[in-house]
C-alpha cells in the first residue's frame, strides 16, 4: 500500500476522482513498469502520458539521435535537442513532467541479442517503432517472455493498433512476415500528417493504463485503424490462430529473428 503525500493525491486527482481508477487504480499504475521501444513519433506522446500518469518505472529504448525532421511529430523533443540521443531527451521532459517516475533509458538497438532481457525487466511493452523487423522482434520476444504489449503503427494519415495479451491474437496471427524489403514505405518515404503520431500514441498510451488499472474493454483480438483525412475508425475482429508460427499451440519459431533493415529506412 503506497502512503500518498498531499503533492501526489493532489497530482493524481482527477484519476483517484474516477470510480473506475480511485486510489487503487493509481496504486498500481504507480507499482507498473513499462518499456517504450522507440522515442519517435509514437514513443513521444506514449511516454509523456505515462509519466504524467505515474507510471513508476518506464524504459525507453532508441539508438537515433533528435533531427531536425523529427520535430513535426515527435513532440517530446524540442530544437534545442538537436543531436542529442532521443532518450536522452525523451527522460528529460518526463522527469520535468512528473519527478515522481523513474526512467530507464537504453541507448541502443533492440536485437535478437538483447530483446528478452530487457523485455522481461517490464510488466507491460509498447511498440513504437516505425519498421517491420523491429515490430515482429517485439511481438516475438514478448510471445516468448510472456509478455503483454500495444503494438502501433502510423503511415501518411492512417494508424492502426491493437493489444496483445497472452492467448490473444498477436501480430504473426495477422501478418505471418514482414513484407519485402521496400514493398512498403516508411514515413521517411512516403511521409506522415504530424498529428496522426499523437492521435495513435495516446491511444496505446490509454490501453497501457487500462491493462494495469483493469478498466474497459482492451483492444485484444481487435485491430483499430482510422483514416483521418475522414476521421473514420473501424475496428476489424481478428482471431488467435492456433497454427501461428509463435503462439499457435505448435510453434516453430522457437528464437528471436533479426530481419533485414531496409537501406532506406531513415528516423522515425
Amino acid at each position: 500500500m503506497i502512503d500518498f503525500t498531499e503533492e501526489q493525491i493532489q497530482r493524481y486527482s482527477r484519476h483517484i476522482l474516477l470510480k473506475d481508477v480511485g486510489v487503487e487504480g493509481q496504486e498500481k499504475m504507480m507499482e507498473a513498469s513499462v518499456l517504450v521501444v522507440g522515442a519517435g513519433g509514437l514513443g513521444a506522446p506514449v511516454s509523456l502520458y505515462l509519466a504524467a500518469a505515474g507510471i513508476g518505472r518506464i524504459g525507453i529504448i532508441d539508438a537515433d539521435v533528435v533531427d531536425l525532421s523529427n520535430l513535426q511529430r515527435q513532440v517530446i523533443h524540442f530544437t534545442k535537442d538537436v543531436g542529442k540521443p532521443k532518450v536522452e531527451s525523451a527522460k528529460e521532459k518526463m522527469l520535468a513532467l512528473n519527478p515522481d517516475v523513474k526512467v530507464d533509458t537504453h541507448y541502443a538497438f533492440l536485437d535478437s541479442s538483447n530483446a528478452l532481457d530487457i523485455i522481461s525487466e517490464y510488466d507491460f511493452i509498447v511498440d513504437g517503432t516505425d519498421n517491420f523487423p523491429v515490430k515482429f522482434l517485439i511481438n516475438d520476444a514478448c510471445v516468448m517472455a510472456g509478455k503483454p504489449f500495444s503494438h502501433g503503427g502510423i503511415l501518411r494519415f492512417n494508424g492502426q493498433t491493437f493489444t496483445h495479451l497472452p492467448g490473444t491474437a498477436c501480430y504473426r496471427c495477422m501478418f505471418k512476415e514482414p513484407p519485402p524489403t521496400g514493398a512498403v514505405p516508411t514515413c521517411s518515404q512516403a511521409g506522415v500528417l504530424g498529428a496522426i503520431a499523437g492521435m495513435l500514441g495516446t491511444i496505446q498510451a490509454a490501453e497501457t493504463l487500462k491493462y494495469f488499472t483493469g478498466v474497459g474493454e482492451l483492444l485484444t483480438d481487435r485491430l483499430l485503424t482510422f483514416d483521418a483525412k475522414t476521421m473514420r475508425f473501424r475496428t476489424v475482429p481478428v482471431r488467435h490462430r492456433e497454427s501461428c508460427a509463435v503462439c499457435g499451440s505448435h510453434p516453430t519459431i522457437d528464437r528471436l529473428i533479426d530481419y533485414e533493415l531496409p537501406a532506406c529506412d531513415l528516423k522515425h
